[in-house]
């Protein structure tokens, strides 16, 4: 399971950092996100209090064809009972899948590489 990330403001030297943490966690203290950020505390105190902010969440948006190809990804769209339409095709690639013919099956496996 992901956890969520979260962003912190030391009140004491103006440092924003990401965490990613459970919901459950609270982290008050600048010593204790310095540790979970991995980074060094620095001349700043590390009981120096922090408080979390509030930021958008990450929203993940569909990718235009385009991007998808471009990305290594395949897009197969029906067009008829077995019968799918690879708008994301590659030169190497037929133009449509159509069940029961293996030779017009996306090639993956060279989309993803050895």
């Amino acid at each position: 399971m992901a956890l969520p990330t979260y962003e912190y403001r030391c009140a004491e030297n103006g440092v924003m950092l990401e965490v990613l943490h459970g919901m459950n966690h609270k982290v008050t203290r600048w010593g204790e996100l310095c540790e979970l950020a991995g980074v060094p505390t620095g001349e700043t105190s590390p009981d120096a209090p922090v408080e979390r902010l509030i930021s958008a969440p990450g929203l993940a948006f569909p990718k235009t064809t385009s991007e998808l190809k471009n990305m290594g990804f395949t897009k197969l769209v029906k067009r008829d009972t077995g019968v799918y339409e690879n708008v994301t095709a590659t030169d190497k690639e037929a133009r449509y899948t159509v069940a029961g013919k293996p030779e017009t099956m996306p090639d993956f496996k060279g989309r993803i590489g050895d």
